[in-house]
């Protein structure tokens, strides 16, 4: 599997809207997307830093995968995303190696890419996703 670079740092937070001020006007980051993925249950918004990029996640319900965690653990880091060259490769690699997979196959994700999540139970308990870009 290669890895190209971090795609993005996912941090989950109560409202977008609320920590904007703290990305743009104290942090100087531009938010330059902002998207609701339905089947997720999730609105995103996206800062570059350099080539990695920055991704707020609000649930946008209840029973969201992100309500969920803020209600556990509160706001804060939720996950790690690299960037890959062949999802459905590196999918296979890390199955094989003994990784426990969240997603046994690629799915649609924000911004277009395919993603999928590794288990943090088998990732040093950091919930881990992997991407790839439709352009590839």
């Amino acid at each position: 599997m290669e890895i190209t670079h971090i795609e993005h740092i996912g941090i989950a937070v109560k409202s977008i809207e609320e920590q904007l001020p703290y990305y743009e006007n104290i942090l100087g980051l531009k938010c330059y997307n902002i998207e609701t993925v339905e089947d997720q249950k999730v609105k995103t918004a996206f800062f570059k830093v350099g080539k990695t990029k920055i991704e707020l996640l609000e649930p946008t319900s209840e029973d969201s995968t992100i309500a969920k965690f803020i209600e556990k653990r509160g706001e804060g880091v939720h996950h790690i995303a690299y960037a890959t060259n062949n999802l459905d490769e590196a999918l296979k690699e890390v199955e094989s190696k003994g990784v426990r997979l969240i997603d046994k196959e690629g799915r649609p994700g924000a911004e277009g890419l395919t993603i999928a999540f590794l288990h943090p139970k088998s990732t040093g308990s950091v919930l881990t996703e992997l991407c790839e870009h439709p352009d590839k």
